[in-house]
C-alpha cells in the first residue's frame, strides 16, 4: 500500500503535511462529514485535530523521478 502525501489546511492559514495509508486517508476522509475531533495516526505518533477548522485536504500520490523530472516523450 503506497504512502500519499497529505496537506491539511486549517482556517488561519495553519497547514498540516503528513504522510498517509491510504485507509487512514479514507478514515479522515469519512470522519471530516461530521466535523467532530479526529486522532490521526502518523509514523511519529498521533495528531488529534478538530475537523469543523479544517478547510482543505489535498492528496498527491508520490511518484518515482529520476533527476530534476521525467520529461515526456524523451
Amino acid at each position: 500500500m503506497a504512502l500519499q502525501r497529505v496537506t491539511i489546511g486549517f482556517s488561519g492559514t495553519q497547514v498540516l503535511g503528513v504522510r498517509l495509508q491510504e485507509t487512514d486517508l479514507d478514515g479522515l476522509l469519512q470522519a471530516l462529514a461530521k466535523g467532530d475531533w479526529h486522532d490521526l495516526t502518523v509514523d511519529d505518533g498521533t495528531i488529534r485535530m478538530n475537523l469543523s477548522e479544517v478547510v482543505y485536504v489535498r492528496t498527491n500520490l508520490d511518484e518515482h523521478r529520476v533527476g530534476f523530472g521525467a520529461s515526456a516523450g524523451g
